[in-house]
């Protein structure tokens, strides 16, 4: 199964100034076009509540699993799942279910526990034209991940787009 990580990003590596900003503040429409293409594709997004709480509602077309440790304080919502268990039981659950891709799309914590565990196939990261000084890492607390790159191009008017393949 590829698991892909979708990331946008400061010039300074932030994927956030606070827990509650939402990336749209600050990123291009154009970044925002592609996150809806590549998550459209694979056909199943993972997220933790924090970002989940950011968007507040189901992706269309998408199937969504948000980690969460209290998956009880949300009620049921058709096309998402509230989950309280380790990344590798989602993973080998979706495996069963015959799922080929998934996007990961934040935040700090869940893409740490994915690139921890190793599960990460492919990186795409839009790098936006400014600095945060302060704020969330794009991750943290994880062994050195060794990528080649696949592919950098400009997305919108200042952003630049970058696919890695983890090695």
């Amino acid at each position: 199964m590829k698991v892909i990580l979708v990331a946008a990003m400061s010039a300074d590596g932030k994927i956030a100034e606070s827990p509650e900003q939402n990336s749209l503040d600050w990123t291009s429409k154009e970044d925002t076009a592609f996150f809806v293409k590549k998550t459209k594709e694979a056909g199943l997004v993972i997220m933790g509540q924090t970002t989940f709480q950011t968007i507040g509602k189901p992706l269309k077309d998408r199937r969504l699993i948000v980690l969460t440790r209290e998956p009880e304080q949300y009620p049921s919502q058709e096309g998402i799942e509230f989950v309280n268990v380790p990344v590798q039981t989602i993973l080998d659950t979706l495996t069963q279910e015959g799922v080929e891709q998934v996007v990961i799309a934040g935040g700090s914590s869940v893409y740490s526990q994915f690139l921890q565990g190793g599960h990460v196939t492919d990186i795409f990261l839009t790098v936006e034209p400014l600095l945060f000084g302060e704020g969330i890492p794009l991750a943290s607390g994880f062994d050195r991940v060794h990528m080649e790159l696949v592919e950098v191009g400009r997305i919108g008017e200042h952003g630049v787009l970058i696919h890695y393949r983890v090695k």
